[in-house]
């Protein structure tokens, strides 16, 4: 069976949108800020991190701008820049042989709360009829099918930050089956009164007011994650075929692992994450002393945060690996989270170096934390960790493609 590996990589987050990602990320670079969807803010959240200056203008044919919403306008930003960006033309690629995986933990809340605001204040003949597509969670899976004419195997992933990882199993799932490329990923936008109020009801939202320590995990200081919006979307491909249309493979999808242990039940959580890993590391064929790198899923709970290091202790023993959490730096994406820690994943894999995590400098736990500055490394192997906030457990390996025969 050939290799899923990665052959694009799109990008829209608060820490910039397409080529404009990496080095934000590399260099630690801070972009959480004052939540500025509400003048005045009635809400405790008080920073975010925000997508600024985004709008579907040059990015979503205005014919579907008006029928979807931001979180879709992101999704299929996210798919134009990692198609531009692997040089993939869907129309060369057989019917039936290209697909589309998302995931997504909220949907189009902020379409769908617009349009219920109508419904209660002017009656239902003032709703429209996209109401009924842009709130769902597989809207930006069927638009990017719609766009891109994609008529391989698409579905969506509704199972919170976990689900970002479980997208990335589902296309190398279906490429296993036949698929010779996969869209990948997730995109969220998550900020709207109702979206809000849903997530302050899980107790796990930084009210910092200080977007230089509202959200720092692993810290005594640790009080709760600040929310972004955003996401990415990965073309995932066949290594045969990517191979036979010319293109090097940035990285290899090798191996996944899934497991559920309940809504905030961390005392269970640490044993559920490992073994998550574990079976990433066997699917993948590798021993956890294989593993050079660790982007953390950071969720900003003390019990959680000892949790995932109690975690990686099951997993690695007293060996010391790099870790890191790059999202402290642009806030916790939700759906969106986990794709981005896949692409920033890849781009350390390329360029042989570990990005810091913005903002934490002391820490409780024994952790190699990378923070300050990025830390130069031979990254082979990197483990990708995510939790849902409702119990899921999920892990993904990403391994250096090998050199092909004639060393290029």
């Amino acid at each position: 069976m050939s290799a899923a590996v990665v052959t694009g990589v799109g990008v829209v987050a608060p820490s910039g949108v397409g080529a404009d990602f990496w080095p934000a990320v590399r260099e630690g670079r801070r972009a959480l800020g004052h939540l500025r969807h509400w003048e005045p803010n009635p809400y405790p959240v008080r920073v975010a991190g925000e997508v600024d200056g985004f709008g579907p203008d040059g990015w979503v044919d205005p014919r579907v701008a008006v029928q979807t919403d931001r979180f879709t306008h992101f999704a299929l930003a996210a798919a134009d820049l990692a198609l531009r960006d692997a040089a993939l033309d869907p129309a060369t690629v057989p019917d039936y042989a290209f697909g589309v995986v998302t995931a997504s933990y909220s949907g189009g809340v902020e379409f769908g709360q617009r349009e219920i605001e109508a419904l209660w204040r002017r009656g239902p003949a003032h709703v429209g009829p996209y109401q009924s597509i842009a709130w769902f969670y597989a809207a930006s899976t069927g638009q990017l099918s719609i766009g891109h004419g994609l008529r391989g195997p698409s579905c969506v992933l509704v199972a919170d930050e976990a689900g970002g990882l479980d997208a990335f199993a589902t296309a190398r799932g279906e490429l296993a089956r036949g698929a010779r490329a996969m869209l990948a990923g997730g995109a969220e936008a998550p900020f709207c009164p109702y979206s809000m109020c849903c997530q302050l009801g899980l107790g796990l939202l930084s009210t910092g007011e200080d977007p230089g320590t509202a959200y720092l995990p692993y810290t005594s200081r640790a009080a709760g994650f600040a929310p972004g919006e955003g996401g990415a979307v990965l073309v995932v491909e066949d290594a045969d075929a990517a191979r036979d249309r010319g293109v090097a493979a940035r990285a290899v999808v090798a191996g996944h692992g899934a497991t559920f242990t309940g809504p905030q039940r961390y005392e269970d959580s640490a044993e559920g994450l490992a073994r998550a890993a574990r079976t990433a590391l066997a699917e993948a064929r590798l021993d956890p002393a294989e593993v050079d790198a660790v982007f953390l899923d950071a969720l900003g709970d003390p019990r959680a945060d000892e949790a995932e290091a109690r975690a990686l202790r099951l997993l690695l023993g007293d060996r010391a690996v790099p870790v890191t959490a790059p999202k402290t730096g642009y806030g916790r994406c939700y759906a969106g989270a986990a794709p981005l820690d896949v692409a920033t994943a890849v781009l350390a894999v390329e360029h042989g170096v570990v990005p810091p995590t913005p903002g934490v400098r002391d820490w409780r736990f024994d952790l190699d934390l990378v923070t300050g500055e990025a830390r130069p490394l031979d990254v082979r192997t990197a483990l990708v960790l995510a939790r849902g906030l409702h119990g899921g457990n999920s892990a993904l390996v990403l391994r250096r493609p090998e050199p092909t025969r004639g060393g290029n």
